[in-house]
């Protein structure tokens, strides 16, 4: 038999059998003999993995394979996914010009740190180290910068803050809008800063010195400015100077202001009725809504068939009030009472015990042991309490306790907006939208930016790092807006508009599906913020080069594939407005 010389290849046939398909790879060769073509099969390589198969496959076609190590190596690989995203966001936004008009060092510097912050917030010598682990140093031309070149940087900011808040207040605040105002604080680490004081710790770092910060927002929490006070600041104090820079600074004549009971003082109030075009909304302290109820100006028996009453008052001329009850939040409060009760119940026991037993003795010693209990849990005034040199008794004041649960759930908002202006209920909603500043705060202070602990000695440095924070929380409050699909977050959000003001806020059937279900609709894993970002730096951008070729020769960079998810989240930060 003559030999057979033909060309060797790979046939798969297809076929299906009780609703399987089976795939048959044969390896063949193709000959001719008395003038027609044949086909000899050579061997069955049905058994081999589909990759070893396409190797022969092509290989056969006349492709030529090489071990990988011989083509190509990689000299370095460095996380870019996160980076990218970030440096999408801030090109939508107009960053840089933000910064400046101009090109500069100084801007690079700054636009590099806002990103760090972003994504692995540091102190600036730690910064300095860990951008050289992803592309953000190259990308934002900082590689060679050192901490005293971000020091100098950050000088430079400060001296420029008070332009980028104006750019800020331009793009968010307009005539007669709203403008959200709350005070927070933050702890130091260090006792030489100026503006390091002990005051009012919202951290629960109880001794240690602190400053105060200012945050003002739009009507969303968009971050536009911020301003920084010693850290034994009263809030109230810090509210009135906020607005003549939002007047005198920023140009807006005409506003709503909207802050908290502790922050819009009646001194404040007297201020703006003086002036004409500011608008405020506050809530009544507690110890003023039980006056309206003992005037009878306030019916609690309105609340049986709804749950938001306006009402006005000969002690707040020229003002509207608007009277909330909410039953869910009196529930809560009058569980959380009963608990602090018994609580100090069961301590003021304990001491009882040892005074009768004659192991505590003394009206003064005896005394002290009381005071730090019914102090612990703030509910002093609802024991009558009866001391002396030799025994000691309590008892709950009814009367007290009761007065204090007629008012569980009721809150007033109070403004100097007519009805023809804003409706009673958009009051409660625009008052509520507090909760974008303290949620603002609570992602520059702990859950992402981390503005916190405070290492800088310098005033000024300290307000330049609180700047550049809130410069960074403004980037991601725009990612984390354009990323609601792929979060937990709510898409719905002009059913804030509309639903019930007082009523416990309710997230849409959506979103309620995604945090039960940890999965968006097509079954792919919901995320946070920092997991998506996380998600992201698994995209990684690899410097390779030849082997064999000269040192001096070029290298070449290859992405890793981003997946449909990766994909998604970048097109939708392309789509964030201009």
């Amino acid at each position: 038999m003559p030999a057979r010389t033909g060309t060797a290849h790979v046939v798969t046939t297809t076929r299906k059998y009780k609703d399987r398909v089976y795939h048959t790879h044969l390896l063949r060769r193709s000959y001719r003999e008395g003038g027609a073509v044949k086909n000899e099969t050579l061997g069955n390589l049905s058994h081999l993995p589909d990759a070893l198969i396409d190797i022969i496959r092509r290989s056969l076609q006349g492709e030529t394979f090489v071990p990988l190590a011989k083509a190509f190596e990689i000299e370095r690989s460095r996380a870019h996914g996160q980076v990218q995203a970030v440096s999408t966001a801030m090109q939508r936004l107009g960053f840089a010009s933000l910064i400046a008009a101009k090109p500069c060092r100084e801007r690079d510097l700054v636009l590099a740190m806002i990103a760090s912050r972003i994504v692995a917030p540091q102190t600036k010598l730690a910064t300095t180290r860990w951008w050289h682990t992803t592309t953000l140093a190259e990308d934002f031309a900082v590689s060679d910068a050192n901490e005293d070149d971000l020091y100098a940087a950050m000088d430079w900011l400060r001296q420029r803050q008070a332009t980028i808040e104006k750019k800020l207040a331009k793009r968010h605040l307009s005539a007669g809008g709203l403008v959200l105002y709350d005070l927070s604080s933050s702890y130091f680490e260090g006792t030489t800063c100026p503006l390091a004081k002990r005051g009012y710790n919202r951290d629960g770092k109880h001794g240690m010195l602190q400053v105060n910060y200012g945050l003002l927002t739009d009507a969303r929490g968009c971050p536009v400015a911020v301003s920084v006070h010693e850290g034994n600041t009263a809030d109230s104090t810090t509210f009135m100077p906020e607005v003549q820079r939002l007047r005198t600074d920023f140009g807006i004549e005409h506003m709503v202001m909207v802050g908290d009971r502790g922050m819009i003082s009646q001194k404040a109030i007297q201020e703006m009725r003086d002036s004409d075009g500011i608008g405020w909304i506050t809530a009544l302290k507690s110890v003023s809504i039980r006056p309206l109820i003992e005037q009878g100006q306030l019916q609690l028996g309105l609340f049986d068939e709804r749950n938001l009453v306006e009402l006005s008052s000969p002690d707040y001329p020229g003002e509207r009030l608007v009277a909330c009850r909410n039953p869910q939040l009196a529930k809560l409060r009058a569980h959380k009472r009963e608990a602090l009760l018994c609580a100090t119940e069961n301590k003021l026991e304990t001491i009882k015990v040892r005074v009768a037993g004659g192991r505590l003795a003394g009206q003064d010693a005896i005394g002290v042991c009381v005071g730090k209990v019914v102090n612990q849990y703030k509910v002093a005034k609802h024991f009558e309490l009866v001391i002396d040199e030799t025994s000691f008794s309590f008892a709950r004041k009814a009367d007290s306790v009761a007065g204090e649960a007629a008012l569980d759930g009721l809150y007033i908002i109070r403004t100097s907006l007519p009805a023809t202006e804003m409706t009673g209920a958009d009051c409660v909603r625009n008052y509520k939208s507090l909760a974008n500043v303290e949620r603002a705060f609570r992602s520059l202070k702990t859950i992402d930016l981390k503005v916190r602990p405070i290492h800088h000695r310098l005033a000024d440095r300290v307000r330049a790092h609180i700047f550049l924070c809130m410069l960074a929380y403004y980037v991601e409050w725009h990612m984390r807006e354009a990323w609601r699909e792929l979060m937990f977050a709510d898409t719905d959000q002009e059913a804030k508009a509309t639903r019930d003001p007082v009523a416990p806020a309710t997230r849409s059937e959506t979103a309620l599906a995604k945090v039960s279900q940890h999965t968006l609709d097509d079954g792919s894993p919901a995320h946070s913020f920092s997991t998506l970002m996380a998600d992201l730096a698994t995209l990684v951008r690899n410097t390779c080069r030849t082997p064999l070729a000269a040192a001096d020769a070029p290298t070449f960079d290859i992405l890793t594939t981003p997946s449909a998810k990766q994909q998604r989240a970048m097109k939708l930060l392309e789509q964030i407005p201009a």
